[in-house]
């Protein structure tokens, strides 16, 4: 008997129904001149228009949602960068329940302060030095809380594939799909609900090249630990990729493409610049690897996730800067 998936299509519909009317249902964005500099047709998913500025909301309220009434009045626990760490904050305030999340100490102060704002607690840990796992369930352990980890977790997975799931319904048939890759659940998500719905589409995850933790893996048949990377894609600075992402990756992601900083930083600029919207570094780096011509071959019909947009003004001109 074949091994059942962790996540299938119809969770990922599920999840979608789950957050109905709760999550938006964000644009996807058309343009010419990006049309022309790629020689393809790109049709780009605004996650940077989510609510919390990221598509980690949708994962997060379908995982916090489905807990029982007694899980959610003990409350829930996270660790995050920030994005996942606004999303289950917001979800929790949104159920009526608490949340408390790990976050990094050198998390940017708009992902620090947004978190604070929707009314989690937050502990900071040093990244370079900390596990943030095993803080996040200790932590969890000791208040009794629900911890919901930003990708090793499957209605986490299912709630992301919902973007690619909409950005399908309302592009038609794409012949790609391009999607940044941190720990892997936007890109487990997303290459579930595409292979579900277009079988031959291809599916490509966008890495920093100093976080290239999921390529290395998917080319050496299992998982494989980088250095914690230094790179201003922050949300995609994982340094092993999880363990049931991989497993969903491997099956249904066709590569991984690799971006320098400097062509996230262009990403952004054009995005800015011609698109007239912004998108933080993590959020940029499939788009950068559309610019910079590092996914080839390129088919005709081209769908790209913008995966985030929370970045602070002094810090996206300080980025963009020269």
């Amino acid at each position: 008997m074949p091994d059942t998936p962790p996540v299938t299509l119809q969770d990922v519909h599920d999840a979608a129904a789950r957050i109905k009317g709760i999550a938006h249902r964000t644009p996807v964005l058309r343009s010419r001149t990006l049309d022309e500099l790629v020689g393809a047709e790109v049709f780009l998913k605004c996650e940077n228009l989510q609510r919390i500025g990221a598509f980690k909301f949708r994962g997060a309220y379908n995982a916090v949602s489905r807990l029982s009434a007694a899980q959610l009045a003990r409350g829930v626990a996270a660790y995050s960068s920030g994005n996942h760490a606004q999303a289950v904050a917001l979800a929790a305030r949104e159920l009526g329940t608490t949340a408390v999340i790990v976050m990094p100490e050198d998390t940017p102060r708009a992902k620090l302060d947004a978190t604070a704002g929707y009314g989690a607690e937050i502990v900071t840990y040093d990244r370079y030095t900390g596990d943030r796992v095993a803080i996040g369930e200790a932590l969890a352990a000791d208040r009794g809380l629900a911890l919901v980890p930003p990708y090793e977790h499957p209605h986490v997975i299912a709630g992301q594939g919902t973007a690619a799931l909409e950005l399908i319904e309302e592009a038609g048939e794409l012949d790609a799909l391009v999607v940044p890759v941190g720990g892997g659940g936007l890109i487990a998500g997303s290459a579930t609900a595409a292979k579900g719905l277009l079988p031959g589409i291809r599916v490509v995850g966008v890495e920093p090249e100093a976080g290239d933790d999921t390529k290395r893996s998917l080319e050496a048949g299992r998982r494989v630990s980088v250095p914690v990377p230094r790179t201003i894609a922050d949300g995609q600075a994982a340094d092993i990729p999880g363990e049931l992402t991989f497993s969903v990756n491997q099956r249904l992601v066709d590569g991984i493409s690799l971006v320098s900083d400097d062509q996230i930083r262009d990403a952004m600029r054009f995005a800015f610049e011609r698109l007239k919207t912004v998108v933080e570094p993590s959020g940029a780096s499939a788009l950068a690897a559309l610019l910079a011509h590092r996914v080839t071959p390129l088919p005709r019909r081209v769908g790209v996730i913008l995966s985030g947009g929370n970045v602070g003004a002094d810090r996206f001109a300080e980025l963009v800067a020269g």
